[in-house]
C-alpha cells in the first residue's frame, strides 16, 4: 500500500512511501482487539471503591429490644443493614482489575488495527512536525492543513518532542504519543491517524516477527 507524504502545511511532497504489508495489509483479528482494549481499560481501573459493612460503621452495639414479645422481627444492633446509618451488605471492596495478555496476543491487536485504519484509508503521512515553541494555534493549523482539525486524531511521532505535546494538549480531540508507546485502544479511538515519516520504521521495527 502507498501514500503521499504530505507537508505539515497540507502540501503534497511528490514522495510516496510503501506501508509494510505484514503490518498494514493484514486480516485484523477483531477479538484479540477486544482483548487488547479490554486489558487496557481494565489496567486504568483504579478499583479503589469501598463501602462500610456493619462491622466497620460507627454506632452502638447494644441491643435494640427483647428478643421475644415486641410484635416484630428481632433486632440486635444499629449497625444492621436494616437500619438507617447500618453498614451494607456486601458492598464493594478494593480490588486489582489488571490481568496478563500475551505479546504476542497483544502485537496482532495493533497490527489489526492498524489495519483497519489502512482499509479505511484514515491514515496520513507527515513529513516531518517541529514545533519551536509551544503554541496550540501553530498545531491546529498543521490539523487544518491536512483537514483533519475538526476529526479526533492520534498524531505517532517518531521520538518524544516536547513542544509538540504540548501544545495539543489543549486539543480535546487530538493526541500525540511516540511509536514506541503505540498502542490499540489509541489507534481505535482516534478518526484519523497522523503517522510521521520516521516513526515507520519504529512500527515496523516493533510489530515485525
Amino acid at each position: 500500500m502507498e501514500l503521499t507524504v504530505k507537508q505539515s502545511s497540507g502540501k503534497d511532497t511528490g514522495r510516496k512511501v510503501t506501508l509494510s504489508s505484514e503490518i498494514f495489509g493484514a486480516e485484523p483479528n477483531d477479538h484479540a482487539i477486544y482483548l487488547d482494549v479490554k486489558q487496557i481499560l481494565a489496567n486504568k481501573r483504579q478499583g479503589t471503591h469501598k463501602s462500610k459493612e456493619r462491622n466497620e460503621v460507627s454506632g452502638t452495639t447494644k441491643k435494640l429490644k427483647r428478643q421475644k414479645g415486641t410484635g416484630g422481627a428481632r433486632a440486635g444492633s444499629m449497625k444492621s443493614p436494616l437500619f438507617v446509618g447500618g453498614g451494607r451488605v456486601f458492598g464493594p471492596e478494593p480490588r486489582d482489575y489488571s490481568f496478563k495478555l500475551n505479546k504476542k496476543v497483544k502485537r496482532l491487536a495493533r497490527i489489526s488495527a492498524l489495519s483497519h485504519k489502512a482499509k479505511q484509508n484514515n491514515i496520513t503521512i507527515l513529513e516531518d512536525l517541529n514545533m519551536a515553541s509551544v503554541k496550540t494555534q501553530d498545531y491546529l493549523k498543521v490539523l487544518t492543513g491536512l483537514e483533519l482539525n475538526k476529526k479526533k486524531t492520534l498524531v505517532v511521532l517518531a521520538d518524544s518532542n516536547k513542544n509538540v505535546y504540548l501544545s495539543s494538549r489543549n486539543l480535546a480531540g487530538s493526541k500525540v504519543v511516540t511509536a514506541s508507546d503505540l498502542n490499540t485502544y489509541d489507534i481505535l479511538n482516534a478518526q484519523s491517524l497522523i503517522l510521521i515519516e520516521g516513526a515507520l520504521p519504529v512500527i515496523e521495527k516493533t510489530l515485525a516477527k
